[in-house]
C-alpha cells in the first residue's frame, strides 16, 4: 500500500445520536484494505471506525490529538524514535504536532477519537 488512492476514507458522519452502531457488523462488511468511516459526533469530536491492513503514510496534525483503540488485530503507531504496538483492548494517544505513521501487519479493527477538525487523510 503505497499511495493515498488506496485509502477508503469517508468523512461523512454515518450515525446520528440515539442510533445503534454495530461495530462488528460494519467491520465484517468491509472489504477494503484501508477503510476509515466517521461513525458519530460526540461534542466537538468524531468517532471513526478503521478497518486496516497495511500502512498509512507519515503525517502529523498540528492542532489536534488523535486517540487509537484496538478492537481486534495488531496495530502499530510509528513515531520518529519508537514504534508502539497495540493489541485488542489497548489504546494510545498521539499528541498534536507529533509526526507518526500507523500500520497493521494483519487485518485490524480500530476506533479513533479525534476533534472533528482533523483531516483523516493525514494531510
Amino acid at each position: 500500500m503505497g499511495t493515498e488512492s488506496a485509502y477508503a476514507i469517508h468523512t461523512d458522519v454515518r450515525f446520528n445520536p440515539l442510533e445503534l452502531i454495530d461495530i462488528r457488523k460494519l467491520s465484517e462488511e468491509c472489504k477494503e484494505d484501508w477503510f476509515n468511516q466517521s461513525l458519530c459526533e460526540v461534542n466537538d469530536c468524531v468517532v471513526r471506525l478503521g478497518v486496516v491492513n497495511g500502512e498509512f503514510h507519515w503525517h502529523k496534525h498540528d492542532e489536534e490529538d488523535e486517540f487509537f483503540y484496538v478492537i481486534e488485530g495488531k496495530f502499530l503507531v510509528d513515531l520518529e524514535d519508537q514504534a508502539v504496538e497495540l493489541a485488542p483492548g489497548q489504546g494510545f494517544t498521539v499528541p498534536r504536532g507529533v509526526l507518526h505513521r500507523t500500520r497493521a501487519p494483519e487485518r485490524t479493527v480500530i476506533l479513533m477519537i479525534e476533534k472533528s477538525t482533523v483531516t483523516p487523510t493525514g494531510d
